[in-house]
């Protein structure tokens, strides 16, 4: 394997037959190439479709007010559904299998958070503990809301990241110190992120769902509600239930689907992952017949050379050279030229990836986002799985015109043209 004279043999004729060795070579690279490339862009379309689900619990759903859009018990369509704290306990009473609910509403008019000489127009709503436990936002100093901040009712307050640093600058610690909404005045007591950067969510600031309804909103109505299933339990049964109750409770039918919205997170999940399983299989598809076809133009080379070098291998074989020996050039050659090339596909399909996903970062720095595709990527293990199976491969397309040459007889060798 190391003998000095047949490595500098192999590179002799490598240097001899440049255009050959080439396209040799360019086929194994484009193959791995494609592949890593491949992968890593399917790769970051899933992060990206991942980011908007972010930390969203997957076992959850969302259920907002809608208009009827179907006449039901003698009334006509066209009514707004509005939801109430009665709805929401007549819910959580008798819908089955739901492990907590959410509730959320979002402060409506003209309005600026204030503190000292910062503002900004921010959207305020007012939510309960578990609306942060579905939503998937995480805490970054602070708490959330606690039991006694709902029952007793207390002005305090949670921002998202980017409210805090518009009203308190980065340097600045909001906990403790107040914001003022429509001449009231609420105590910071947490602030929070989403994963991946939340964009503009994280430009909300929440406030307890009672304090709210008692300061900004009399009337008990809710915008949105949140359930979150018990392990086991199947999203999609709680929101056939949850239409059910509603649709009693309101008096419409249960197959006006406009009536209120619905969106079952556990549903839009599975359909990601089917999705992204038949994208990752066609990858997998294209990538290895890639790698086949550069495999196949190895093995043609190999014999391409093979009968070139036919009388050259009589002359060796004639003069004592053992079939291994023959075999072992033939078989050098082969791995050299799928392993350099080989490497070289990983390593550009790798620094184009870098290349890419630097790029998004820098639109994210400057504000932007690239709608659903982040962090381009690929598993390395994987990669260099693939070279290697690539170069084991390309031993054995040498290894049949290797075998081939090694049965040659030194007399019909001479004799070839």
């Amino acid at each position: 394997m190391f003998d000095l004279d047949k490595w500098q043999e192999i590179l002799g004729t490598m240097r001899k037959n440049k255009l050959r060795t080439f396209l040799t070579a360019f086929g194994v690279f484009w193959g791995i190439f494609m592949l890593v490339l491949l992968l890593g862009a399917g790769k970051g379309m899933q992060n990206g479709v991942q980011r908007e689900f972010g930390n969203e619990a997957k076992n959850s759903l969302w259920v907002w007010r809608g208009k009827t859009t179907m006449p039901h018990d003698g009334l006509k369509p066209g009514r707004s559904i509005i939801f109430s704290n009665d709805d929401y306990n007549a819910i959580e009473r008798e819908v089955p299998g739901i492990k907590r609910l959410a509730r959320r509403n979002r402060l409506s008019g003209a309005y600026t958070l204030n503190h000292k000489t910062r503002n900004a127009s921010f959207p305020l709503y007012g939510a309960n503990r578990v609306f942060f436990e579905i939503n998937g936002e995480e805490l970054v100093k602070g708490r959330f809301f606690n039991p006694n901040d709902l029952n007793e009712k207390r002005k305090v307050m949670i921002l998202g990241e980017r409210a805090k640093k518009v009203l308190f600058g980065d340097s600045t610690n909001a906990i403790g110190k107040y914001v003022n909404v429509k001449g009231v005045h609420f105590k910071v007591i947490g602030t929070y992120t989403l994963d991946g950067g939340g964009g503009r969510r994280e430009e909300r600031s929440y406030i307890p769902f009672s304090t709210y309804q008692s300061i900004f909103d009399t009337r008990p109505r809710i915008d949105l509600i949140g359930a979150l299933a018990e392990d086991h339990v199947s999203a999609a049964s709680i929101e056939t239930d949850i239409r059910r109750v509603l649709a009693a409770r309101h008096r419409f039918s249960e197959e006006d689907k406009q009536a209120v919205g619905i969106n079952n997170n556990e549903e839009g999940f599975q359909r990601f992952n089917s999705l992204f399983g038949g994208i990752e299989a066609f990858v997998w598809f294209v990538g290895i017949g890639t790698l086949i076809a550069g495999i196949v133009g190895v093995s043609n080379i190999m014999l391409i050379i093979v009968k070139e070098r036919t009388k050259e291998i009589g002359v060796r074989k004639a003069i004592g050279a053992t079939p291994w020996s023959i075999i072992s050039l033939i078989l050098q050659e082969s791995v050299v030229i799928t392993a350099f090339s080989g490497y070289l596909g990983l390593l550009f399909g790798s620094g184009l990836l870098e290349l890419m996903n630097l790029g998004i970062q820098q639109i994210e720095k400057s504000g932007g986002q690239a709608p659903y595709f982040t962090r381009p990527e690929v598993d390395l293990r994987v990669a260099i799985a693939a070279t290697v199976i690539l170069v084991i491969a390309g031993a054995f397309a040498g290894l049949m015109p290797a075998l081939k040459a090694a049965r040659v007889k030194p007399i019909e060798a001479l004799r070839a043209d």
